[in-house]
């Protein structure tokens, strides 16, 4: 099932810190909140950044389009 898909619905940005302007879904279906924008993994099926500039925002489905689940925050230079 895609990330963005209505019977699974991306995490809402109103719960994310002040300040943390990305999110991204890893292959495995959790997302996270980022301060930085992230980068794909080497190994591929997770996005990184600095451990502390990363926090968990939920759980969903697998993902194998993971790559294509990076946003910006609505209203920022990040958002597309």
């Amino acid at each position: 099932m895609p990330y963005d898909s209505p019977a699974e619905p991306m995490p809402d940005w109103n719960d994310a810190p002040a300040g943390w302007d990305w999110l991204a879904q890893d292959e495995d279906g959790r997302w996270f909140w980022y301060a930085v924008r992230p980068q794909p993994g080497i190994g591929g099926g997770v996005w990184r950044s600095p451990s502390r500039l990363q926090k968990f925002a939920g759980q969903g489905s697998a993902n194998p389009a993971w790559f294509d689940s990076l946003r910006g925050r609505p209203g920022t230079d990040g958002a597309r």
